[in-house]
């Protein structure tokens, strides 16, 4: 009975030696929590807050619109939507697309209609080949043309600009007299020195003259109307080839890999991907040889690229489509040393010439190779088997076009055809055609 007695009470003698380990150890825990806790909170909000300051930056619709209604009030500039947005305020700004800080882009409304509103913070007046372009000057900002410019001067500088731009079209006049026409904002017949500048400044930026060229075309998006270098142009249902819009803050934290393969998974079903695929073709054969000379796409990216509710395709940014006359002008001349230092956008590639040390002129790789590489994933996935096999050998040989090779254009015109018979034939039949 001692015994028994003896070892029931010792754990009992035990017990309050152990409570200062105890409470030590549950000490460091609460801390340790504690610590890792305020440590989430502060990194979450130092990324919280570099974020928004990355907002703000990106996001600077009211200082466009009050630089543009400024300009509007004191009579520099007029256009169509300059009382809408500086006096009535039916035309507004919605959601920020920006993806730099001196092409401002909005999700808007103007008078009940959504639309796309696109506002220059800088001057565009030269491509960009990765240096900063010189910050907007108020002082000369829609300097041209001056007072006392007669309609017949003024179309002699626009003539002058796309000869530029363009090269020797035998019908830029006929361009010049489209120009007049988008110019005289409120159809009265005549152009007012405040829509001249409000033009001029406009012919500047090449997505303005690539909407005014294919302003019939079904995958360009149509001009709704302008105030300076503001303008607003037909709104896109869906202004990604693929992928799902996410807030920011959620943005943040899925990592990049991820983030595409997630992409792939939110597309349309195959024969309306096949749809849209098709309209992306017409689009690289509308600025293939148009009717004012060739442009070059140097940016051919998802997020470029959208669709309406009925799988058409719709251009969403065309900045980075460029005339392929300026972009040789411009890059034939400038010192390289390597190919790494003669690129455009992303996607406008040509060589370096390691004996003058120069970029050449000729640019590597065509659209339709571009248009096929983003493709390729985005029709692979879900293509059915029946002509899977045939769909990838078509965009591998696309994909592998040269500007520089033996009857390119030849080459050029019988792979888009082969590929827009062959998606068409498999979707032609279905509900989604």
């Amino acid at each position: 009975m001692p015994s028994n007695h003896l070892i029931l009470c010792c754990p009992l003698l035990l017990l309050p030696s152990s409570f200062p380990s105890i409470r030590a150890r549950f000490s460091y825990v609460r801390m340790k929590y504690l610590f890792f806790s305020w440590l989430a909170v502060f990194v979450g909000s130092w990324i919280i807050y570099v974020q928004y300051s990355t907002y703000t930056e990106l996001c600077r619709g009211k200082d466009c619109k009050k630089i543009i209604c400024d300009k509007y009030k004191t009579g520099v500039i007029d256009g169509p939507a300059c009382n809408s947005l500086c006096v009535t305020e039916t035309l507004y700004f919605g959601k920020c697309l920006s993806t730099k800080p001196n092409n401002q882009m909005y999700l808007g409304i103007w008078d009940n209609l959504p639309g796309v509103v696109k506002c220059q913070m800088e001057q565009a007046l030269h491509l960009d080949f990765g240096t900063e372009l010189e910050p907007r000057k108020e002082i000369v900002l829609f300097d041209k043309p001056t007072r006392g410019t007669t309609v017949q001067k003024f179309k002699e500088m626009v003539y002058s600009l796309f000869k530029a731009k363009l090269g020797d079209q035998g019908n830029l006049s006929e361009l010049v007299n489209l120009i007049l026409t988008v110019a005289d904002g409120d159809k009265d017949g005549q152009v007012s020195l405040g829509e001249a500048k409000s033009a001029w400044a406009l012919l500047q930026l090449n997505e303005f003259l690539l909407m005014v060229i294919l302003q019939d075309k079904e995958h360009t998006p149509k001009l709704m109307g302008f105030c300076g270098d503001l303008y607003v142009m037909e709104s896109v249902e869906y202004t990604s080839l693929y992928g799902i819009s996410l807030p920011w803050v959620i943005e943040l934290f899925i990592p990049s890999g991820f983030r595409r393969s997630m992409d792939q998974l939110f597309t349309p079903s195959w024969p309306r991907k096949a749809k849209i695929a098709i309209g992306l073709l017409e689009f690289v054969e509308d600025v293939f040889h148009g009717p004012y000379g060739n442009f070059l796409m140097c940016d051919t990216s998802a997020k470029n690229l959208g669709y309406n509710d009925k799988y058409d395709l719709k251009m969403v940014d065309m900045r980075k489509i460029v005339p392929e006359t300026n972009l040789k002008e411009l890059i034939k001349d400038r010192h390289c040393e390597s190919d790494l230092d003669c690129v455009y956008g992303t996607d406008c590639r040509t060589s370096c010439d390691q004996s003058t040390m120069k970029c050449t002129s000729e640019v590597i790789q065509p659209n339709l190779a571009k248009a096929c590489q983003l493709l390729k994933d985005y029709l692979l996935r879900g293509a059915p088997s029946e002509i899977r096999e045939e769909l990838e050998k078509q965009l591998y040989s696309c994909i592998a076009l040269k500007v520089t090779a033996n009857q390119m254009e030849m080459e050029h015109s019988l792979i888009l055809n082969n590929l827009k018979t062959l998606l068409w034939k498999k979707i032609s039949y279905t509900n989604d055609s």
